[in-house]
């Protein structure tokens, strides 16, 4: 079996599968919250601007080939969750990396580890490495470890959901500030519970919505 997915399609499971780990009370997502964590400015490269008509589409896609569907919970309202670790038998472990190289791209040892962590725990490097030669030994192959670029001191590893990346991708920049990273963390925070208040809002709207109704039938 080969997987080639395009950009929004591995976003789009990435997105979905860091929410199920992360805030597994708010996972299947809505429409809404689904195109909201697509695109969000934190832990995303490159960060989209996709619009909701971009994500039905892309789902509509992803559903005949088994990766997404439209779950039966919450009735009120449609929601979304991935099929990744029953298509492709992953545990836990395996889906927040690769859900992590599926949102920033390639990335080094440390970079997964530290980022990762916040769906998974990882003891150390080598924990990260282990599933990361897991992924590579899957059928089909599933990450990969780049080539070393000129002036970088450690390899990338990359995701092949969607093939092989683009090896001319410019990745030498100088690491982030340590206060960089804090502010980055703080912003991610933040849309975390801008997108948890969201949500509330609309399931409040929708009981709104309900009550409003069910006392139309005694009048």
């Amino acid at each position: 079996m080969e997987l080639f997915l395009n950009d929004t399609e591995t976003r789009i499971l990435g997105s979905l599968i860091e929410k199920e780990m992360t805030t597994p009370e708010y996972y299947p997502l809505t429409l809404n919250a689904l195109t909201n964590a697509c695109n969000q400015k934190s832990n995303r490269r490159p960060v989209m601007s996709l619009e909701e008509s971009d994500v039905v589409r892309a789902l509509d896609a992803l559903r005949p080939r088994g990766l997404a569907m439209q779950s039966a919970e919450g009735v009120r309202v449609p929601r979304y969750r991935h099929t990744l670790a029953e298509k492709l038998h992953l545990e836990p472990p395996q889906l927040a990396v690769l859900a992590e190289l599926m949102l920033r791209g390639p990335q080094t040892l440390g970079e997964l580890r530290a980022r990762a962590e916040r769906m998974y725990p990882l003891a150390n490097l080598a924990a990260v490495e282990e599933i990361l030669v897991e992924l590579a030994d899957h059928a089909p192959p599933l990450a990969v470890q780049l080539p070393r670029q000129p002036g970088r001191k450690e390899n990338r590893y990359a995701h092949l959901l969607a093939g092989l990346p683009d090896a001319t991708e410019d990745e030498r920049s100088a690491p982030p500030e340590a206060v960089r990273t804090q502010v980055a963390a703080v912003d991610e925070r933040i849309a975390l519970l801008e997108e948890q208040v969201a949500e509330l809002r609309h399931e409040l709207d929708e009981l709104r919505q309900g009550m409003a109704t069910f006392r139309a039938q005694f009048e």
